[in-house]
């Protein structure tokens, strides 16, 4: 059960090897003053000017067929269930999976790599000696999909869009960007502010890329009812709200031969289905309706794939490695309730859940207890500070809790009967002095008031382990319940922040990021649409985060990484989930794949293809 509920940054790992600290240099892939084909964050590109192509593709890799899957990730507007509009990039509405697939950049990722991007729309970047001025060279060969070329004043248009009128977590991380400016139809002038930290360039260059043209007379914050006009790989073939969305592929697109895109995006079409409920979800994938699944659920996993297809091979199974740091999935309390304001409070609520009877019971013994906010990766903080964790924190020890200078909090683990007394009494212990009291069996706040709580969610498919955790509260006297709403009454309820509690799951760049903002400053908690669920607002916490988006080196990341996490974890923000290090997916015997996977993005969509002998030998010519 790790069902991404947050906007997932990319993480990686690639130059940080056997635990060796690897400096981080300017954000650019070449010297500064001069041209590169590529940004990087940390350390320099791994590819050369003038490579062939990406390790983990194949670069012959046939055009042609489809993939039929469902969402199993999410950002910024979109919902796992259903979807509303075609704008993705704004708070308003629940936007479509996929949309990103329709819009180039002027560079694109890889997923071998922390934070490198290569040219797409623009072929080249030059970044001046300060890393605060970039300009982007456009391709004369870059298009939209009506064949117009795309300009420096559509770059400028979209990111001023994105600014101004884009979600939130894409407006919030381009308050660096201070001036843009076309200097003619192919050259892109940005100056960046002096506060900024190294990522914002490579943030900027993977924003999409919109035709000012098509929007002028269009609102960017509405719902949106139409395809809008764009230039990636693919543009919307059919769709309809709710239900499905099905784009295809641009014929002779004018970036097929880009070294960063040989041997991507080779589907003819790609569709995702949305569904209210994973069983029927499930039963389409059976029929065959569906062709491809990542799995999420270890009941499923361990015992629903004895079907026909599979027993016969037609359908095949899988796990395949996650590189990526796992992140912070668990249930979130939204400490703007007054009842979760006491952290004593919020640490008495984790120890009702006992994991080891879930895992056990529910979970087959799948996965590991999460801990850290940064969950196996290096940024985890262990043991007692260290001397230069020390010295971060001593300028703050009058306004951090005591706890932040022992060992960080680790949930403890139960005796795996699902009634663990010691913990129980522990809890009780941490109530009663909080102001809690117990009358009639009941559990009383400390303003008087009966103890309630609701789970919120717009899935059922986490209602055992919400049980299993409501009957650990129960027994404390707390009155919880558990609510499932539909995905879009779900989706405002979020953005709004109207809920007690309810399950997220999220992970940091290993990079310094302005994103972390967005999850765990003070502006971000009273932001409608941001990450920070739990509503923390911590004025120690803000300045330490402000000096970690400006890190210079890896081990100053790393140190000031590692103090975020104890402030975090003494917090007693959420309850933590678990984890594990792998991708379960499944499908029909219908596809080729490349033999590298690349380590921080299983990269399905985008290096997959369609192998019309193996289709035709499973009965699924045309996919």
């Amino acid at each position: 059960m790790t069902k991404a509920r947050g906007v997932t940054r990319r993480t990686a790992l690639s130059v940080i090897g056997g635990g060796t600290a690897a400096a981080l240099l300017p954000a650019w892939g070449a010297s500064a003053g001069g041209r590169s084909h590529g940004l990087a964050v940390i350390g320099a590109l791994k590819y050369p000017a003038g490579f062939s192509h990406l390790d983990y593709v194949n670069p012959n890799a046939p055009k042609g067929g489809r993939i039929v899957t469902q969402p199993s990730t999410k950002a910024y507007n979109q919902d796992f269930n259903t979807f509303n509009t075609l704008n993705m990039f704004v708070l308003e509405g629940v936007g479509a999976k996929g949309m990103d697939l329709t819009f180039a950049s002027l560079m694109a990722a890889s997923a071998d790599e922390a934070g490198s991007v290569y040219g797409y729309a623009a072929s080249e970047v030059e970044v001046a000696e300060d890393g605060k001025l970039l300009r982007f060279f456009l391709r004369p060969e870059a298009r939209f999909h009506d064949g117009s070329p795309i300009s420096a004043d559509d770059v400028v248009f979209s990111i001023e869009t994105l600014k101004t009128d884009g979600h939130p977590l894409i407006s919030t991380d381009l308050y660096g960007v201070e001036e843009l400016v076309a200097e003619d139809d192919a050259t892109v002038r940005i100056r960046l502010g002096p506060e900024t930290g190294l990522s914002l360039p490579v943030r900027v260059a993977t924003l999409p890329i919109f035709s000012r043209a098509w929007w002028a007379g269009r609102s960017f914050r509405r719902s949106l009812s139409e395809p809008p006009l764009g230039s990636g790989f693919y543009k919307v073939r059919d769709f309809r709200f709710g239900s499905f969305i099905e784009y295809e592929r641009v014929a002779n697109h004018w970036a097929e031969a880009l070294p960063v895109m040989v041997g991507r995006y080779n589907f003819a079409r790609v569709r995702y289905n949305y569904y209210r409920d994973r069983v029927p979800a499930f039963e389409d994938f059976k029929k065959g309706e569906m062709t491809y699944r990542e799995e999420f659920t270890s009941r499923v996993w361990a015992r629903e794939y004895n079907f026909a297809a599979v027993a016969e091979g037609r359908v095949k199974r899988d796990e395949i490695p996650d590189g990526s740091p796992s992140g912070a999935q668990g249930w979130f309390l939204n400490t703007r309730r007054p009842r979760f304001a006491d952290p004593r409070i919020r640490e008495a609520l984790g120890l009702a859940f006992d994991f080891e009877w879930t895992n056990k019971n529910l979970m087959f013994n799948s996965y590991r207890r999460t801990a850290s906010f940064f969950e196996n990766s290096p940024l985890k903080a262990e043991g007692l500070p260290s001397p230069t964790e020390l010295a971060i924190l001593e300028a703050y020890r009058e306004r951090l809790a005591p706890a932040v200078f022992k060992e960080p909090y680790v949930p403890p683990k139960t005796d795996g009967s699902g009634r663990d007394r010691n913990l129980r009494r522990q809890a009780a212990e941490l109530l009663a002095a909080a102001g809690c009291e117990v009358s009639g069996g009941r559990l009383l706040a400390p303003d008087g008031s009966p103890f309630r709580i609701e789970f919120l969610d717009d899935d059922p498919i986490f209602e055992p382990h919400h049980n299993a955790y409501i009957n650990g509260l129960k027994a404390l006297g707390i009155e919880a319940s558990y609510r499932v709403v539909d995905a879009a009454q779900y989706t405002e309820r979020l953005k709004r922040f109207d809920f007690d509690i309810t399950v997220s799951r999220f992970s940091m760049a290993l990079y310094p990021d302005e994103g972390i903002l967005n999850f765990f400053h003070s502006e971000s908690a009273t932001r409608e649409g941001s990450n920070n669920l739990a509503g923390i607002a911590d004025p120690a916490l803000d300045e330490i985060l402000k000096r970690l988006v400006r890190a210079r080196t890896w081990e100053e990341f790393v140190t000031i990484t590692r103090v975020v996490d104890r402030i975090l974890r003494a917090g007693h923000y959420w309850v933590p989930h678990w984890y594990k290090g792998t991708h379960w997916i499944a499908f029909w015997d219908m596809f080729g794949r490349p033999e590298t996977v690349p380590p921080y993005d299983p990269s399905i969509v985008d290096t997959w293809w369609f192998d019309a002998e193996r289709a035709k030998a499973i009965g699924k010519a045309e996919g």
